[in-house]
């Protein structure tokens, strides 16, 4: 963070009036908002820490690029040295994603406002797409740069190694895997190419003033098909979109493609077809992994409507070509664990909640400043311990630079004495509780402790309710300071070998 603000201070002449840390989303780049003022009023801009210098670089590159030709992406005002650390302007903080709230919870039901939204959004993408891939070299874009065969067929695997194994189901090694190569060769034929998005999608499409849009996200982009970027944007699970919208929409988006580039509309629509399977497979592994191994929630809760889809393109002959994969995929729709109404697979056999065991307890520190730790288990958040009731060493200059896991700061802590009554309580319920979960075979259980910064009393109490839980009950403990940047796991182990 101090070479962030250096980098500010470097570029804009002076320090900023209010630093704010904003949420993490998918990504493990960390995203700032600095206010400054500008004349007599107060402006914004987002400082962002990345820790791949490669992505740093590809994204500092396409963002110039496609600002060059009119495109509306964020602008990049400064760069540091080592590609580490930039700053963009600020394009607020509501996402489409956010903007189609009420109509995903509705049922599905978009009203008049959010379809303008989607159809806003569709008709720039061509833009994005054949404008943008002008002049643009796709050798400074993450690799592989071009899609090809291969490209399709690893992603083809993850499918088939991520979720269609977990459903136990007998096929033919060599016939699937025969098929799944024509159809990568299939894929790779591009009739239409150009800056292929790879994860255009409405998390990804941040609205301006006016609901203009503006795209983030893009530095996982490539040379490929423009079927791609529709089959992600229209057929993306959560959404839920009707067959009727989606036609609406592909409409919208071949309207727009038209007055920047000659296609064959019948070819492409059967293309965009076969590449709607394509990315309902990949999204699928995607959710197998993030979900069944992972134990993340929304990606298991995205499985129903994402088999769901499934259903559709396979109603409509989109693996027509590739008899046996259309006949496996076919029943796998119909399994059991895909047809219990209110179950979807990972709720069914793979729940963070579901009595199997064994147990893993989750233990974090943060600053209330930064907002709870959000849980991905699905069980909702388990316990949250305020420390900011008790001595706080951040008071004092000698204990600021330090953290909880400073001997200074631990002596000063448990010195005071405040803190060891504190975290004795939270022990009790720690203990009643780990007891109970693993008798019934619970498989996650969380507990966080929050203060003014995260920097010393709610480090000091995770840490040293971690040790505690490990030592005593032997299960797994994974530990995570997060404004400090620290995780670390206790692994389960015998406590007959601790004597």
């Amino acid at each position: 963070m101090k070479a962030l603000i250096q980098l500010f201070k470097d570029w804009y002449g002076c320090a900023p009036l209010q630093v704010e840390r904003l949420p993490k989303a998918g990504s493990n780049r960390e995203y700032v908002r600095f206010y400054a003022r500008s004349g007599s009023a107060t402006t914004s801009y987002i400082g962002v820490i990345g820790p791949s210098r490669d992505e740093n670089r590809c994204f500092i590159y396409l963002s110039r690029h496609f600002r060059s030709k009119g495109l509306p992406v964020p602008e990049i005002l400064a760069v540091s040295a080592d590609e580490s650390r930039y700053f963009q302007t600020d394009l607020g903080s509501t996402s489409l994603y956010d903007a189609l709230k009420r109509g995903r919870e509705d049922g599905a039901r978009y009203d008049a406002r959010e379809r303008s939204l989607i159809a806003a959004t569709i008709r720039l993408l061509p833009r994005l797409q054949v404008t943008g891939a002008e002049g643009l070299d796709f050798d400074r874009c993450l690799p592989p740069v071009r899609f090809n065969a291969q490209a399709a067929m690893f992603d083809l695997n993850y499918f088939k190694y991520c979720f269609f194994r977990t459903t136990d189901m007998d096929y033919d090694e060599l016939r699937l895997e025969g098929e799944m190569l024509r159809m990568a060769e299939d894929l790779s034929r591009l009739e239409n190419a150009g800056f292929m998005y790879r994860d255009f999608q409405a998390r990804n499409v941040m609205l301006l003033p006016g609901d203009a849009p503006c795209f983030i996200d893009f530095q996982g982009g490539r040379c490929g098909p423009l079927q791609y970027d529709v089959a992600s944007y229209l057929w993306q699970a959560s959404a839920r979109y009707s067959d009727e919208l989606r036609e609406e929409m592909t409409g919208e988006y071949l309207r727009a493609l038209a007055e920047v580039c000659r296609f064959d509309e019948e070819a492409f629509r059967e293309k965009l077809l076969l590449f709607v399977l394509f990315r309902l497979m990949q999204v699928l592994g995607t959710y197998g992994l993030r979900g069944y191994f992972e134990r993340k929630k929304y990606f298991i809760d995205s499985v129903p409507p994402a088999i769901e889809n499934l259903r559709g393109v396979l109603r409509k002959g989109a693996a027509r070509p590739y008899p046996y994969l259309e006949s496996v995929l076919r029943a796998m729709t119909e399994l059991p664990q895909f047809n219990a109404p209110g179950e979807s697979h990972g709720e069914q056999s793979r729940s963070a909640y579901d009595g199997r065991g064994p147990l893993v307890v989750r233990v974090f520190s943060f600053s209330y400043k930064n907002g709870i730790p959000e849980d991905m288990s699905g069980n909702g958040g388990g316990y949250v311990f305020d420390c900011r009731g008790t001595h706080n060493p951040g008071r004092y200059e000698r204990y600021r630079a330090l953290t909880g896991l400073d001997e200074p700061v631990v002596r000063f802590l448990e010195d005071d004495g405040e803190i060891l009554t504190f975290l004795d309580s939270a022990c009790k319920l720690a203990d009643a509780h780990v007891r109970r979960y693993m008798e019934r075979g619970f498989t996650d259980l969380m507990f966080s402790f929050g203060c003014t910064g995260g920097r010393h009393r709610s480090v000091y109490c995770a840490q040293h309710l971690a040790e505690y839980i490990n030592g005593k009950y032997g299960v797994e403990v994974r530990l995570c300071h997060r404004e400090q940047g620290i995780e670390r796991v206790l692994p389960a182990r015998s406590l007959g070998a601790q004597g």
